[in-house]
Protein backbone atom coordinates (compact mmCIF):
# COMPACT_ATOMS: atom_id res chain seq x y z
CA UNK A 1 0.00 0.00 0.00
CA UNK A 2 1.06 3.08 -1.59
CA UNK A 3 0.66 6.31 0.90
CA UNK A 4 2.08 9.56 1.28
CA UNK A 5 1.95 12.69 2.82
CA UNK A 6 3.80 16.20 2.30
CA UNK A 7 2.86 19.12 4.91
CA UNK A 8 3.99 22.82 3.89
CA UNK A 9 3.62 25.62 6.62
CA UNK A 10 2.82 29.11 4.56
CA UNK A 11 1.77 32.77 6.11
CA UNK A 12 -1.63 31.40 7.61
CA UNK A 13 -2.01 28.70 6.31
CA UNK A 14 -0.77 24.98 5.83
CA UNK A 15 -1.27 23.22 2.80
CA UNK A 16 -1.55 18.56 3.26
CA UNK A 17 -0.92 16.70 -0.17
CA UNK A 18 -1.93 13.15 0.16
CA UNK A 19 -1.35 10.66 -2.33
CA UNK A 20 -2.30 7.03 -2.40
CA UNK A 21 -5.24 5.17 -0.96
CA UNK A 22 -7.21 7.25 2.35
CA UNK A 23 -9.16 4.65 4.19
CA UNK A 24 -8.96 2.91 7.31
CA UNK A 25 -5.77 2.03 7.24
CA UNK A 26 -4.32 5.35 6.64
CA UNK A 27 -6.54 7.89 7.84
CA UNK A 28 -4.30 7.64 11.03
CA UNK A 29 -0.98 8.75 9.61
CA UNK A 30 -2.89 11.54 8.51
CA UNK A 31 -4.65 12.32 12.15
CA UNK A 32 -0.99 12.34 13.56
CA UNK A 33 -0.23 14.89 11.05
CA UNK A 34 -3.45 16.90 11.60
CA UNK A 35 -3.57 16.50 15.53
CA UNK A 36 -0.83 19.14 16.59
CA UNK A 37 -2.29 21.35 13.45
CA UNK A 38 -6.03 21.67 14.90
CA UNK A 39 -4.49 21.76 18.26
CA UNK A 40 -2.42 24.57 17.53
CA UNK A 41 -5.52 26.43 15.98
CA UNK A 42 -3.50 29.44 14.60
CA UNK A 43 -3.76 28.36 10.54
CA UNK A 44 -6.30 27.26 8.46
CA UNK A 45 -5.80 24.42 6.61
CA UNK A 46 -5.91 22.97 3.11
CA UNK A 47 -5.75 19.09 2.08
CA UNK A 48 -4.74 18.43 -1.73
CA UNK A 49 -6.66 15.23 -2.49
CA UNK A 50 -5.05 15.49 -6.17
CA UNK A 51 -2.99 12.22 -6.02
CA UNK A 52 -5.84 10.56 -3.81
CA UNK A 53 -6.66 7.10 -5.87
CA UNK A 54 -9.68 6.33 -2.93
CA UNK A 55 -11.19 7.51 -0.12
CA UNK A 56 -13.62 5.58 2.09
CA UNK A 57 -16.19 6.93 4.90
CA UNK A 58 -13.37 6.89 7.48
CA UNK A 59 -11.57 9.76 5.75
CA UNK A 60 -14.63 11.76 5.48
CA UNK A 61 -15.09 11.49 9.44
CA UNK A 62 -11.39 12.65 9.96
CA UNK A 63 -12.34 15.63 7.66
CA UNK A 64 -15.40 16.25 9.94
CA UNK A 65 -13.66 16.56 12.65
CA UNK A 66 -10.79 18.39 11.96
CA UNK A 67 -13.19 21.12 10.49
CA UNK A 68 -14.81 21.43 13.91
CA UNK A 69 -12.11 21.68 15.88
CA UNK A 70 -10.65 24.34 13.14
CA UNK A 71 -13.90 25.85 13.71
CA UNK A 72 -13.70 26.69 17.21
CA UNK A 73 -10.58 28.94 16.58
CA UNK A 74 -12.33 30.56 13.26
CA UNK A 75 -10.43 28.82 11.32
CA UNK A 76 -10.88 26.60 7.93
CA UNK A 77 -10.35 23.45 6.31
CA UNK A 78 -10.59 23.58 2.67
CA UNK A 79 -10.56 20.57 0.42
CA UNK A 80 -8.78 21.18 -2.99
CA UNK A 81 -7.78 18.73 -5.92
CA UNK A 82 -10.55 16.57 -5.00
CA UNK A 83 -12.03 14.19 -8.06
CA UNK A 84 -14.81 13.78 -9.41
CA UNK A 85 -15.73 10.67 -7.42
CA UNK A 86 -14.20 12.47 -4.21
CA UNK A 87 -16.45 15.73 -4.74
CA UNK A 88 -19.54 13.21 -5.61
CA UNK A 89 -19.10 11.82 -1.87
CA UNK A 90 -18.67 15.01 0.67
CA UNK A 91 -22.26 16.11 -1.99
CA UNK A 92 -23.89 13.02 -1.04
CA UNK A 93 -22.99 13.08 2.17
CA UNK A 94 -23.86 16.83 2.73
CA UNK A 95 -20.40 17.89 3.63
CA UNK A 96 -19.77 20.00 0.99
CA UNK A 97 -22.06 22.66 2.73
CA UNK A 98 -19.91 22.36 5.65
CA UNK A 99 -16.41 22.82 4.18
CA UNK A 100 -14.83 24.22 0.88
CA UNK A 101 -14.53 21.69 -1.33
CA UNK A 102 -12.53 22.26 -4.98
CA UNK A 103 -12.07 20.09 -7.95
CA UNK A 104 -8.77 22.62 -8.72
CA UNK A 105 -5.55 22.22 -6.95
CA UNK A 106 -4.71 25.75 -6.65
CA UNK A 107 -4.93 27.21 -2.64
CA UNK A 108 -6.86 30.69 -3.48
Amino acid sequence: MNFNIETQEHDGYYEIKVGGELDVYTVPELEQVLTPIKQEGTHDVYVNLTNVSYMDSTGLGLFVGTLKALNQNDKELYIIGASERSSRLFEITGLSYLMDVNEGSEVE
